[in-house]
């Protein structure tokens, strides 16, 4: 039986970060259209030609995107909806980047005049990632039709270049799962959309294609009965478009979903052997022969070097009685490109890891010795086994004295001193607040020179006195310029800071970090997860120094400013020698370090982020109780050693929080700060229903567009939060921190900000005009 290597997706961001520079460019009007897809065109030609080098031989088409996969299914059915004035004509990059970003009053790109003032669609997390898409927006009777040939264009731009692809596609069951329904259930539009399919599919068989790999990562979710009957009808509906369909499932096992699949009248079945090890014997008894199958047994969201040895001896048996496909657990988005590339990283954490490249080497390898036995490949296999004994025996791993801190973990210590009722009145005596107080998320913006200078210093060309007293002067003026447009509680900007995790990590024992490992986050934001590798303390204070500094500079609450245990778990690549709550609570203990060490400096107010907690939740809802009682729990163990009129605030940004509310109000901060501009505060709702008692800071200013709200637009989105919430628990700030933003952005919107809070203090929460 011939075993083929097949790639599901691969990074698009480049191995330099090419995409991101490509897009910057465009959208400063620094690149033209045909600037912009001619580099994306040599990005593609480049990925292929690099699998292929590897030893793939199922190359992927249609996985590269200018901002975001589902945001391409939306332009490619027309889901266009009606703010952005689409005028039915294919999507163009306006219209594609306008529902991305937004797009405000005047100019297209280019000097494209237009009036359109439209806010961006709504964005949240990929299934259980670090990853963002964007939201479908759907409405009652949404007409559905044909309006991009990109799937097609792509594939012929590779078989023009040499290389028959496998076009992929998010199927149209997940997609109408992931979308957000106006008047209407998503998944009633079925029937309306399923043409559009049938017709991209038969459209890429016109053009040579054989395979499509049909992306349906909702069958790993708990489905109901109308969601199992709209997978029956849908593929029911596209068996016959022309073309060979891979069934692609990921993130989980199929559990109870596996008699559906495997009843489907599909031509091959993906499966997810990282994530579900255990579904390999009841696929292969339930899937029948005559569908392909494809294993997933190398990790598509981790770094750690694979256990060839393991997975050889689990799937030897298979190999031998059906084909099958090796490929990775899932698309290799969600890793760095190149190992090679690194050239800093500590050599002997080096030999345990495997970027996207060498992960395509390990399944190779895979696919040889299957093949043409162990032997053509022994090299390799040593290689793999020695590196695997290596980390376990490295004295890097364990310290004796995390162990021995961590036994120490008792109730108290998850346990703020009284309760919240208590906490509040201690608190609004300390820091005398207006009402509606308003404040930001923590950082401003990381300005060209910012990032020249912190560049300039990490190559040695200024020292650290030089560096220090520039981080120290745009500090001082970040903090004059919020007290002169009346901001309450402050923030010093995180100047000194070059990634909310890494930062952290840097100065935690058991983190590495690399210098080109990036992986996408969302359109052009690209970030590098630290490597948390070994058992996690905090050598010396972190963050005090300069909380220090910047309080000196005024009279006015300053913020501490961290990361919590649980965003830097879920934000991390993590070691998976130990379960994830260990590693968590480890984290939490040097975060508690780092909390009452400003306390004792004198800080009011610290914020612990929590921006991960809700991406972390299994896909399960049966996993869910045992995660949340560990987050929570790694939360208050960060947060409850201060007294009660220390202020203890977290944000959480892109979340659904209906079904975890509880947990959320179990976290017990005393201000919770939420996004919620882009949904028009719909997701106050929850804590509404729930009586959620603590304070409250929804988002006022939608930080991922370059759109400036207006004051009245924010005084509306304020009036809308009072209307579900008392005034008195309800703060006022941005969605999220302004880092990514400019400053002739950020200006005038936190001006408009302090305006419309200042508004309603005069005015009352209800009647302001």
């Amino acid at each position: 039986m011939a075993i083929t290597v097949a790639t599901l997706g691969f990074p698009r961001i480049g191995p330099r970060r090419e995409l991101k520079f490509l897009l910057e460019g465009y959208w400063a009007g620094k690149k033209d259209e045909e600037e912009l897809r001619e580099g994306a065109a040599a990005l593609r030609a480049a990925t292929w030609a690099r699998q292929r080098a590897l030893g793939a031989d199922v190359l992927p088409s249609g996985d590269f995107s200018l901002y975001d996969h589902v945001l391409d299914t939306s332009a490619m059915v027309g889901a266009i909806p009606a703010r952005y004035r689409w005028d039915g004509a294919a999507v163009g990059l306006d219209t594609y980047f306008a529902m991305a970003r937004g797009t405000q009053g005047g100019a297209g790109h280019q000097g494209c005049t237009h009036s359109l003032d439209a806010t961006a669609q709504e964005m949240t997390k990929w299934f259980d990632t670090n990853y963002h898409y964007m939201v479908p927006e759907l409405e009652a009777g949404q007409v559905f039709r044909l309006s991009s040939t990109r799937l097609v264009d792509e594939f012929l731009e590779a078989k023009a270049l040499g290389y028959h692809t496998r076009p992929v596609l998010l199927g149209p069951v997940s997609y109408l799962m992931l979308a957000k329904g106006r008047g209407v259930e998503p998944l009633s539009l079925l029937p309306a959309l399923l043409p559009v399919y049938a017709e991209i599919l038969t459209a890429l068989a016109d053009a040579g294609a054989d395979w499509v790999q049909i992306d349906e990562p909702c069958l790993v979710l708990d489905l109901d009965h109308a969601q199992h009957a709209a997978f029956a009808d849908a593929y029911a509906r596209l068996a016959g478009a022309g073309v060979k369909l891979m069934l692609t499932t990921y993130f989980g096992g199929l559990g109870e979903n596996l008699g559906l699949v495997a009843g489907l009248p599909v031509d091959g079945v993906h499966i997810d052997l990282v994530r579900a090890p255990e579904q390999l014997g009841a696929i292969c008894a339930r899937v029948p022969k005559a569908m392909l199958l494809s294993l997933g047994v190398i990790d598509g969201r981790n770094i750690w070097r694979a256990d060839l040895d393991t997975i050889l001896a689990r799937i030897a048996p298979i190999a031998a009685t059906r084909d099958i496909i090796v490929a990775p657990s899932c698309s290799l988005l969600h890793t760095p490109v190149d190992l090679a590339l690194e050239k800093r990283l500590d050599p002997e954490i080096a030999q345990w890891l495997a970027f996207a490249v060498q992960k395509i080497g390990e399944l190779a390898t895979i696919a040889r010795a299957l093949n043409e036995g162990e032997d053509t490949v022994a090299d390799a296999l040593a290689a793999a086994r020695a590196a695997a004994g290596r980390r376990r025996s490295s004295p890097r791993i364990h310290d004796p004295a995390v162990q021995e801190r961590m036994a120490a973990i008792d109730a108290a210590m998850v346990e703020r001193r009284s309760p919240f009722a208590d906490r509040r009145a201690l608190q609004r005596d300390r820091l005398a607040l207006p009402a509606f107080p308003t404040t930001t998320i923590g950082s401003f913006p990381q300005t060209p020179e910012v990032r020249k200078a912190r560049s300039a210093h990490s190559k040695g060309e200024i020292d650290d006195a030089a560096y220090a007293q520039y981080l120290r002067l745009e500090t001082r003026a970040a903090i004059k310029w919020q007290e002169e447009i009346g901001i309450d509680v402050l923030v010093h900007g995180e100047f000194e800071r070059n990634d909310m995790v890494q930062y952290f990590g840097e100065q935690l024992a058991g983190f590495a970090f690399t210098q080109s490992g990036w992986v996408q986050s969302y359109g052009s934001r690209c970030v590098r997860p630290p490597i948390l590798y070994g058992d996690v303390s905090r050598p010396a204070p972190m963050t005090v120094e300069w909380w220090r500094y910047a309080q000196d500079q005024t009279d006015r609450p300053m913020k501490g400013m961290l990361t919590g245990p649980v965003t830097i778990l879920n934000w991390s690549f993590v070691r998976d020698d130990q379960p994830r709550a260990v590693s968590c609570r480890q984290i939490a203990l040097a975060i508690r370090d780092e909390v009452l060490d400003l306390e004792r400096a004198g800080a009011a107010v610290i914020q612990i982020d929590e921006a991960a907690l809700r991406e972390g939740l299994p896909l399960r809802r049966g996993e869910w109780q045992a995660y949340l009682d560990w987050a929570v729990e790694a939360f208050r163990l960060s947060a409850s050693g201060v007294a009660d009129d220390t202020q203890i605030h977290t944000h959480m940004c892109y979340s659904e929080f209906n079904d975890i509310i509880a947990s959320i109000g179990a976290m017990d901060a005393d201000v919770i700060s939420i996004e919620t501009a882009r949904s028009q505060m719909e997701l106050l709702d929850v804590f509404a229903d729930y009586a959620y008692p603590n304070e409250i800071g929804p988002g006022v200013y939608d930080i991922h567009s370059p759109r400036t709200p207006a004051e009245g637009e924010m005084t509306q989105l304020l009036k809308l939060a009072s209307q579900r919430l008392p005034a008195e628990q309800i703060w006022v700030n941005p969605d999220c921190g302004l880092k990514t933003r400019k400053w002739d952005e950020v200006r005038p919107a936190l001006i408009a900000m302090v305006a419309a809070a200042q508004r309603l203090r005069v005015k009352g929460a209800y009647d302001a005009a």
